[in-house]
């Protein structure tokens, strides 16, 4: 009986990605907690904590804390525009299809051109994580020999190494099937929360200072950016780490009643990803040995953990960290391969024929999962060379991914406006998660939160673009290189379009 009535609301959800244009391909494994799975893993606040915890403390000491729940609202507001879009257009390539159903072809070929290349380089960016935590188990997998810093010659390669391990392996679980990179996917996200909890409870337990820390702003207050520029500065930490809760539309496809399943997880996943990291960004400043030894901002999270609970237990959660590093990677390049596999089979990218092949026995679409995992490997070696290079891609691809955003609220808006979006919505089944009169203030407000972050993010600032002051041109990164990826996508798209037309 249960089979039956899952091979009927299976056979109900491929009829209804029918009637929005495409047949299925795709094996339709997932389940709610996957779903969620997939969105919390992407963000992973104890892979980017971990990494990021020590930028943000150095620029506005305790108080940038506050920038925490700032930007977790200003994701929320696209987070439920995201999620009435997911309701209606439950398709992978989530972001690059909401786009151009709302927007048209092509600001949505845009929409997914940004995207596509921001979840390489964030991929690329998740499994250079590694570094800071493997080499601090055990100092044999210093492969390199010499410094395990990431900014020195010897450590920038070995990250390269172990991320490019990473990567193959994400690879190979991609290329078996969604059923198996679900199941790794979910087991390590349990991981990740039970750890989550784990810190959380252990930094509380050896508080040495209550939670009014917070308030604490003499670092902030005494900055050579000024109090405001300071704190603008410390939040790019919490607008790093709060992105890629829309995973989970990139799945939609493989997720069973996704109508209305993935709406909650997109929401879910994010709300208990803000939650879960603020209380370990509070625990850490209530639990360290001390305020003001510059520890906090060169070290981090991970010191506080080996300095509070000793080796033994600071490695435990260590080993925590490096399995949601695993499934963070594992997850961006999961969303990141659904997406070019989107793109190409409406016909949107070069090798399009085999980038939208989907494997018979697996259900998978293998080479976008290939060549999303070899251009990751390829944006890694850039740090051997330049590690200060290849943070400041890194930065300029989550500019990248706000713009994509961007590419979705504002047309969204116009929707609204317009009416449009209403007389879609008559059209569309009863029931769906809708924010309903409350729409178009939302919409709105998202819009002008993605439009200030993105000056926020690219502003070229010496201390996120160019650090150690050796090279002025990496100051202007982000404008740089988002004109460039966007002349390069013109390009593609022009010689896409003259192909379509001598083959038509």
């Amino acid at each position: 009986m249960t089979s039956t009535l899952s091979t009927a609301a299976s056979n109900a959800d491929d009829a209804d990605l029918t009637s929005l244009g495409y047949q299925p391909t795709l094996h339709r494994k997932l389940g709610r907690y996957a779903s969620f799975a997939a969105g919390f893993s992407f963000v992973s606040i104890l892979t980017t904590i971990f990494q990021l915890f020590g930028f943000g403390y150095s620029f506005a000491g305790p108080a940038f804390f506050w920038t925490w729940p700032i930007v977790l609202l200003g994701q929320l507001l696209v987070a439920l525009n995201f999620a009435e879009l997911a309701a209606r257009y439950p398709i992978s390539g989530a972001v690059y299809q909401w786009s151009r159903r709302v927007g048209g072809e092509t600001v949505g070929w845009f929409a997914g051109w940004f995207m596509s290349i921001a979840q390489v380089i964030t991929a690329a960016a998740a499994a250079i994580a590694l570094q800071v935590v493997l080499p601090q188990l055990w100092d044999g997998f210093q492969l390199v020999g010499g410094d395990p810093a990431l900014n020195t010659v010897t450590g920038a390669s070995n990250a390269v190494i172990l991320g490019a391990v990473l990567l193959v392996a994400t690879t190979a679980i991609n290329a078996v099937g969604v059923k198996l990179m679900s199941h790794i996917n979910s087991i390590g996200v349990t991981c990740e929360l039970v750890g989550v909890a784990a810190v959380i409870l252990a930094l509380v337990s050896v508080a040495q200072r209550g939670p009014d820390v917070v308030q604490d702003t003499q670092i902030v207050s005494g900055s050579d950016l000024g109090p405001v520029g300071a704190f603008l500065v410390s939040g790019l930490m919490a607008a790093y780490v709060m992105v890629g809760f829309d995973s989970a539309g990139e799945l939609s496809e493989e997720t069973k009643n996704p109508r209305r399943t993935t709406p909650r997880t997109i929401i879910s996943a994010l709300l208990i990803s803000g939650l879960g990291g603020g209380l370990m960004i509070i625990g850490a400043l209530m639990a360290a040995p001390s305020l003001d030894d510059g520890n906090l901002a060169s070290q981090g999270l991970p010191f506080v953990l080996t300095a509070v609970l000793g080796t033994f237990w600071g490695k435990i959660l260590l080993v925590d960290v490096a399995i949601a590093i695993f499934v963070c990677t594992l997850a961006i390049q999961t969303a990141g391969s659904r997406l070019v596999f989107s793109m190409a089979r409406d016909r949107q990218l070069p090798a399009a024929q085999a980038l939208s092949s989907v494997s018979p026995r697996s259900g998978t679409p293998l080479w976008p999962s290939v060549i999303v995992g070899l251009l990751a490997i390829a944006v890694l070696a850039i740090n051997i060379g330049n590690p200060a290079l290849f943070t400041s891609l890194c930065s300029v691809c989550i500019v990248m991914l706000y713009l994509a955003y961007l590419l979705v609220t504002v047309p969204l808006l116009i929707n609204r406006l317009r009416g449009d979006w209403v007389r879609t919505g008559k059209t569309m089944p009863e029931g769906l998660f809708s924010l309903g009169r409350w729409g178009l203030p939302v919409n709105i407000l998202a819009v002008l939160y993605g439009a200030l972050m993105v000056v926020n993010l690219a502003w070229p600032r010496p201390e996120v673009y160019d650090p150690a002051g050796d090279n002025g041109l990496l100051l202007f990164s982000a404008p740089l290189i988002v004109g460039a990826v966007l002349l390069l996508g013109i390009w593609v798209r022009k010689r896409k379009a003259a192909d379509l037309t001598r083959a038509d």
